[in-house]
């Protein structure tokens, strides 16, 4: 199944906790959006998220960070199609060397992994 990747930075508004620390909610919201574009695709409708079955958080998000979510669907039922999600650092904030350095990953962090279903009702369904 194809995949859907959405990249963007991280502003000072989605730091949520001390030393700019982005919420991991924040993860949580992109995978909806990368869920709801998948749906669209498969689907045509923008279905509804039903539940996750696994988050994992393995690396600080901060503000400044580039952040690519990655999305696939994995298996397909009769409404339900359950995704694989994988949010990725790309660009690094370097707040430690000055308040505008960044690097580019050349090997990107990954920064959480979640499954999770979403659910198409067959009247809604127009692929």
């Amino acid at each position: 199944m194809e995949e859907v990747v959405i990249r963007l930075r991280m502003g000072s508004s989605d730091a949520h906790y001390g030393g700019n620390l982005v919420d991991g909610a924040k993860m949580l919201a992109l995978f909806g959006d990368v869920a709801t574009e998948l749906l669209i695709r498969n689907d045509g409708d923008e279905g509804l998220f039903r539940a996750y079955e696994s988050v994992d958080f393995l690396a600080p998000v901060h503000a400044g960070d580039y952040i690519e979510a990655v999305g696939k669907i994995v298996h397909a039922g009769n409404t339900s199609r359950k995704m694989e999600f994988e949010a990725r650092k790309v660009v690094s904030q370097r707040a430690d060397i000055n308040d505008s350095a960044a690097d580019f990953l050349e090997e990107p962090i990954v920064v959480c992994k979640a499954v999770g279903t979403c659910i198409v009702p067959k009247d809604k369904q127009r692929k």
